[in-house]
Parts: structure tokens; C-alpha cells; sequence
């Protein structure tokens, strides 16, 4: 995370009741308090819930970047991730696996009507270039932005600070540290508070803190002008 916000005191990792995963200096595959999908060979068998007699039940087979409320929210579930978590007696940490078969609760869309996933939607940048909405699209997008505004910084520069701060997951929120106790948490891919977000956003981007771009962009112009580049920035920042 950026130097206004302290150091972490260790690898320790908690998480949020909001169900954002809180990184420390590196952080495992996401697996929130709903449960991100992560990588697996076999997916576990889950413990579905029978569906009542002269009813079909509804199933959603897990894709990767997948959790429980994702789902929930694209399939507008009745009681949302805790009840579909309970329809497949899954408990903390909620994690589900790509290919796993979820029971959906009764009165949940059927899948078809779902959103397809974010990594079929390109973002945009002028030239019509497109960029594909996951990490790799996100940096390059960035890097796109910066060379516009004469931002200096690598790929691998932005990669390696990213997988440290966040490990790629752009809803990241720490909400144990100092700044966590001021009400100004590090967010986003690479962890920056509200303020210095604020005071480096880039012409352009969103102002959503947590909208992947504008948060790597903002982050490197806050990076270029106190230690030249996001390049010389190996740890905490």
C-alpha cells in the first residue's frame, strides 16, 4: 500500500463483513466471506438441498471470478449469498470451485438470464482499441492512459505491485490498518486510500476508487511523482 498507510504487521488476513477480501503483503486466491471460485482440479461435491416434491431444481455451474454473491446478485436470489451458501450447506470460507454445480434457491432466475461474465465485455480507450476486462486488460488499458499523460511505468512494474498489494482483485479494502481506524481504508488493485485517489485521479478515468483503471492509473501518477515510477516501487509505498 502506498506509505501514507502504515505498514502491515504481518501476513495476517482478515475479512470484511461486506465480504471484500483485506489483503496483506500478498494474498492467497480470493476467497471472501462469499467465497470467490478458485482454481482447483475436482471441484468438491456440494450438499445440495433436495428440491421439494413436483419442483425442479435450479442449478448454476461455477465459472472462474465466480462467488456467491456474484451469483446471487446477476440471479437476483431471494436472500441473496447466505441463501445459496445454505442451499449448498457450504460454511466459511464459502469457497466454490470452477465447474461446481450450485443448488440455487427456489425463486432464483434461471441461469440463462444471468450477465455474462466480465471477461466477454471489453473496455475501450480512443483509437477504438479494445482491452479485455481482467488484470491483463486492465494494466494495458492503464498503460494506454499513462502514455497520454506522460506517466511513466512497465507492465511488470504495475504486475508485480498489483499481486502485492491486491493479488489482482479490484474490490481489495483493508479495514484493520491505521488508516482502516481514520475511516480512510486502502482500496483496489493497488490499495490507495480516498484521498490520494482523489489528489492523483487522471482526467479520463472514473472516480470510482474501485473501477480497475482508474485505480492502477491513479496509483502510478501518485507513484511517478513521489518515487519516479511505479517501476521503483518494490514494497510497501
Amino acid at each position: 500500500m502506498p506509505r501514507h498507510a502504515a505498514k502491515r504487521s504481518s501476513r495476517t488476513r482478515r475479512i470484511s463483513a461486506g465480504g471484500a477480501v483485506t489483503v496483506g503483503t500478498f494474498a492467497m486466491a480470493a476467497t471472501a466471506v462469499f467465497g470467490t471460485a478458485v482454481t482447483a482440479h475436482a471441484a468438491p461435491a456440494s450438499k445440495a438441498v433436495t428440491a421439494p416434491a413436483g419442483q425442479t431444481a435450479t442449478t448454476y455451474t461455477v465459472k472462474a471470478g465466480d462467488h456467491l454473491a456474484s451469483i446471487a446478485r446477476a440471479l437476483k436470489t431471494p436472500g441473496g449469498w447466505p441463501a445459496i451458501a445454505a442451499a449448498n450447506g457450504l460454511s466459511s470460507p464459502y469457497v466454490i470451485y470452477p465447474n461446481q454445480v450450485l443448488t440455487l434457491p427456489s425463486g432464483t432466475a434461471k441461469p440463462a438470464t444471468a450477465t455474462k461474465p466480465a471477461t466477454t465485455k471489453p473496455a475501450t480507450v480512443a483509437g477504438n482499441q479494445a482491452y479485455a476486462n481482467n488484470l491483463d486488460g486492465w494494466i494495458k488499458h492503464s498503460l494506454a492512459i499513462m502514455r497520454q499523460n506522460g506517466i511513466p511505468g512497465s507492465y511488470n512494474g504495475i504486475y508485480r505491485n498489483v499481486i502485492r498489494e491486491s493479488s489482482g482483485n479490484p474490490r481489495a479494502i483493508n479495514l484493520w490498518d491505521s488508516n482502516a481506524a481514520k475511516g480512510i481504508p486502502s482500496k483496489g488493485l493497488l490499495q490507495v486510500i480516498q484521498p490520494t485517489f482523489n489528489a492523483y485521479h487522471v482526467p479520463g478515468t472514473s472516480w470510482d476508487i474501485y473501477e480497475p483503471v482508474a485505480n492502477i492509473t491513479a496509483a502510478c501518477n501518485y507513484a511517478y511523482h513521489r518515487y519516479g515510477s511505479i517501476d521503483n516501487v518494490n514494497g510497501p509505498y
